[in-house]
């Protein structure tokens, strides 16, 4: 075919092919000598000194960060110096009371019972759940484990008492969060309520003192190895398991998987229900171990015991950089910032501030940690 002024027209599938073959020509150009108008370019490669000068440059603009930025990439970098800080507050108010042996040691079995708890609820707050019932749950534990009855079969018996109403009390929670579909908050609740109510009811209100012939519990705090109390090595035990559980083995990658995306777990093979219910009954041994401790620093059982611990557990988990939503924390974060918790505490005390001030502190952190956490979840999308 010819056009009006006869030149030959291009077919149809001609038309076609064009503007492919024209996209190939320009991706051929691209890879080689560029034509120009008046002819083509030759592209001039440089020398092997140039581009080792060139590699040069890039890796000292492109390379490893500087030590600023390195330093912030320590990690628990920021509650270290915040326990720092803390310390250097301590020895400029109160610089004959703070530094002493007795103190450091008071800080640690203050530190070890809400310790111990806290390791259980950094398992939970990973897995996505939250454990409001913690502290009734101890609560519960330690008058269990205290009554007369439990007293007579000897000290063993009341340990092994302790533990198992503290797991027995986890399972509930996660069996009602997972098969029951009840809101984890709601469930904890519940539980804290009713453990509460059911220490009153079993103690009638009253304190019961460790018996003679149980000094055996009792000794966990006297009895003192390279100067700490056998209190301490339990909790220490505590946090190294937990953080061998968490890093090391399958349960802990399922509890990340678990926390970060129920669903996708689930599309794994992971089963979560089941694996909630442990998370949970978990907390709950942790619990009551807790239980064991609190019954030798104070040498009684009471429904009073834990009030409030399940908050202090929560702020220290939150404080380490534990995420709420699940999916990411550490067992050493939680335990600075139980420390960091710990010792504002103990400052409050040796300079006589009123405790209402101290729960404001506390508040306070609180707060800022969490819009810290916001913060950088923001930068890194």
């Amino acid at each position: 075919m010819t056009d009006p002024q006869g030149q030959a027209a291009a077919s149809p599938a001609e038309a076609a092919e064009s503007p492919m073959e024209s996209a190939k020509g320009r991706a051929e150009v691209a890879g080689s000598p560029v034509a120009s108008a008046q002819g083509p370019v030759e592209v001039v490669k440089p020398s092997a000194d140039e581009r080792g000068r060139g590699e040069a440059s890039g890796h000292r603009s492109a390379g490893s960060p500087g030590w600023p930025a390195r330093l912030g990439e320590v990690p628990h970098l920021g509650l270290v110096a915040a326990l720092a800080l803390l310390a250097v507050v301590g020895l400029v108010t109160v610089p004959d009371t703070f530094a002493t042996g007795s103190n450091l040691v008071s800080i640690l079995a203050l530190a070890a019972t809400i310790g111990v708890i806290t390791v259980g609820a950094t398992f939970v707050i990973i897995g996505g759940g939250i454990d409001l019932s913690v502290g009734a749950v101890m609560a519960l534990a330690s008058v269990w484990a205290t009554t007369l009855a439990t007293q007579s079969y000897g000290p063993l018996v009341m340990i092994v008492c302790a533990v198992l109403v503290g797991a027995g009390a986890g399972l509930v929670n996660g069996w009602l969060i997972a098969y029951g579909r009840l809101v984890p908050f709601i469930a904890t609740l519940a539980m804290l309520v009713a453990a509460r109510g059911l220490a009153q009811r079993m103690s009638d209100r009253r304190t019961q003192l460790v018996q003679q012939g149980n000094e055996m519990i009792v000794e966990l705090s006297t009895t003192r190895l390279l100067g700490l109390p056998l209190l301490v090595y339990i909790f220490a035990l505590v946090v190294v398991a937990g953080w061998v559980v968490l890093n090391r083995t399958t349960f802990g990658r399922r509890t990340y998987a678990v926390g970060g995306n129920p669903e996708a777990a689930r599309l794994a093979g992971i089963d979560v229900r089941r694996h909630t219910v442990w998370l949970y009954a978990l907390s709950g041994l942790c619990c009551g171990i807790a239980a064991v401790l609190i019954m030798a620093r104070t040498t009684t059982g009471s429904s009073t015991h834990g009030d409030l611990y399940e908050l202090d557990a929560i702020a220290a988990v939150i404080i380490g950089g534990t995420l709420l939503t699940g999916g990411r924390g550490s067992i050493v974060g939680s335990i600075l910032g139980l420390l960091i918790f710990t010792v504002i505490t103990n400052l409050f005390i040796l300079n006589g501030l009123n405790t209402s001030d101290q729960l404001i502190a506390k508040g306070l952190i609180i707060v800022v940690a969490v819009l810290l956490q916001r913060r950088s979840l923001r930068s890194s999308a």
